[in-house]
């Protein structure tokens, strides 16, 4: 009994820590050795993913706590001085989804007398700071779920006061165990990609990024991308390709490549960009680079050893963004690499220049 309990807490912990508890499948994009493709993650593997060497402690998410409220379906007739927001605050419904439900274009604008549908559901008031990730979490729904919901576009930046549907939502039940509920959570690189940024108030900007990692931005500032991309990547690092784009053959697939490493090697950043996470809340990829672009391109750098830069930072291509290691599920030292483009992993072997 002691011994269950004290997994239990221990399991909390990561959770609240991590953002995450892997289940016990790896998410798409998983790589490894070509040795180890038919193993499952080691216990040692899983450990590593904790004790990535960061110049910074990792980010890390407020916890949110739970005020989703329920509303059926209704008829609002528009009143003097109303705007979609006063109308959201007084029928509990998020202003966005009133404009879908009605098809109100940008900038928005009613009429007095105008007889609107008012979507039914249960919708979670955003405070400051709130990301879509903790969001997600204390529901215990996919973030994925919530954005498709919710039709949230780029950037992906919350604010407060605005309400997001929650579809399916489920609440913790006293039969549900702690170990239940970490286990029940799981997010991928999309959802970080998607769901990391803290929310901000409505008339506030996105912070610039930082030239250095030794002034990071506070976490609780979103994180302005860059507005244009370059053009072009490089690689990462040279190495042998161990790892190839596409279904691995054993029902998973992979959303990267994966390259060979040595120990401690230079990763360098593929293109000029901002960092949009660094850390290592995704267990099989260990230590976990995102870096955005502009015009949608995302790159990611998984299974380093240390990671040199943090979140908000600007890099240059070329500049040196971590060292090569073996961390998260993996047994071999090596980079697992990926190019997205508007969310969508892409064959990184299109886009890189080729090798002589």
């Amino acid at each position: 009994m002691e011994h269950r309990q004290g997994r239990a807490i221990a399991l909390l912990a990561l959770f609240a820590l991590a953002g995450c508890i892997p289940r016990g499948h790896p998410p798409a994009g998983y790589g490894e050795a070509p040795a180890a493709r038919n193993e499952a993650p080691s216990s040692a593997a899983r450990e590593t993913a904790s004790s990535v060497a960061q110049p910074t402690p990792a980010w890390v998410a407020h916890k949110v706590t739970p005020n989703a409220r329920a509303i059926p379906d209704s008829v609002y007739v528009v009143k003097p001085g109303d705007t979609l927001r006063t109308i959201g605050n007084r029928t509990g419904a998020g202003s966005e989804a009133i404009a879908r439900a009605n098809n109100i274009p940008p900038p928005f604008v009613v009429r007095v007398g105008q007889r609107l549908r008012i979507p039914g559901g249960r919708y979670h008031l955003v405070h400051e700071g709130d990301t879509g990730l903790a969001i997600a979490r204390a529901y215990g729904i996919p973030w994925s779920e919530i954005v498709a919901a919710n039709d949230l576009q780029p950037p992906y930046i919350l604010r407060t006061g605005e309400r997001l549907l929650l579809p399916g939502a489920r609440g913790q039940t006293p039969q549900e165990t702690l170990e239940q509920r970490a286990q029940a959570f799981n997010i991928d690189i999309d959802d970080l990609v998607t769901g990391s940024e803290p929310a901000i108030a409505q008339n506030e900007e996105p912070k610039k990024a930082t030239a250095s990692p030794k002034k990071p931005l506070r976490t609780d500032v979103a994180v302005a991308e860059p507005n244009n991309f370059s053009g072009r990547f490089t690689w990462p690092l040279t190495g042998r390709i161990i790892g190839r784009f596409g279904p691995t053959g054993d029902g998973r697939r992979n959303d990267g490549i994966n390259i060979a490493a040595e120990n401690g090697e230079e990763v360098r950043a593929a293109a000029d960009g901002v960092v949009a996470y660094a850390g290592s809340a995704i267990a099989v990829y260990g230590g976990l680079i995102l870096i955005k672009h502009g015009d949608g391109w995302i790159t990611a750098y998984g299974h380093v050893g240390q990671i040199l830069v943090t979140r908000g930072q600007s890099v240059r291509q070329g500049d040196v963004i971590a060292r090569a290691g073996a961390t998260g599920a993996v047994n071999t030292p090596q980079l697992h690499f990926e190019i997205r483009d508007k969310r969508a992993p892409v064959d990184p072997l299109r886009y890189l220049p080729k090798r002589g």
